[in-house]
């Protein structure tokens, strides 16, 4: 009997190595559906530290005016109305709260949505009042447990330091602790420091 436990047990673990491989192999930007029974990925505290983004609400209610269009290859925005027609008080702010969701599509339409709304003509003049409230929220994606957050949130910043160059600099000093801390881990030393040299390129000394 002892020879047949040990058999299956044997392979068990050939079975789950192989998963281990394939899922290393899958690629990293795909929600894996694994990540949900994972429990590294479920954080305890998350509950307490952060509200729920109102995001899925507001996308789920018809309030966020763009949809994921599925393309063979790549997904785009698709926009109700022009896009610089949309309020950015409080739509940026919306899209900015999304970018800490963690299921498709909210992680697509917020951070494509955030990209596109801060392309469209006078977004500096729109986006800089709100500042004061938008750097909290990307500070919160950039504390984020999840490193695809905080890349988003990343990208969100720099988009946004381009668009509103000094006017940013005031605001850094909240987000720098966050950048920092991610400096220092090797997977993210060096997009960190290319987002620090890109902010000190459109608002000045980042210091």
């Amino acid at each position: 009997g002892s020879n047949v436990l040990r058999m299956s047990s044997g392979i068990q673990i050939k079975k789950k190595t192989a998963a281990q491989k394939s899922k290393t192999r899958s690629s990293e930007s795909q929600p894996k559906p694994s990540d949900k029974l994972n429990p590294k990925t479920i954080d305890p505290f998350r509950a307490y530290s952060q509200p729920p983004s109102a995001f899925s609400a507001t996308y789920a209610r018809g309030g966020i005016p763009c949809r994921l269009v599925h393309g063979s290859v790549n997904h785009k925005l698709q926009w109700e109305c022009p896009p610089e027609t949309v309020p950015f008080d409080p739509l940026l702010l919306t899209l900015a709260e999304g970018l800490r969701e963690t299921k498709h599509p909210y992680t697509f339409v917020s951070k494509e949505g955030f990209k596109e709304l801060l392309l469209v003509e006078g977004a500096a003049e729109k986006a800089i009042p709100l500042l004061p409230r938008l750097v909290p929220v990307l500070k919160a994606a950039l504390a984020h447990a999840d490193d695809e957050v905080f890349g988003r949130g990343l990208d969100a910043l720099v988009q946004l330091s381009a668009v509103v160059g000094p006017s940013l600099n005031d605001h850094l000093k909240l987000l720098l602790t966050n950048l920092l801390k991610r400096l220092m881990d090797k997977k993210y030393r060096e997009k960190v420091t290319v987002a620090l040299q890109k902010l000190e390129h459109c608002g000045g000394k980042v210091s």
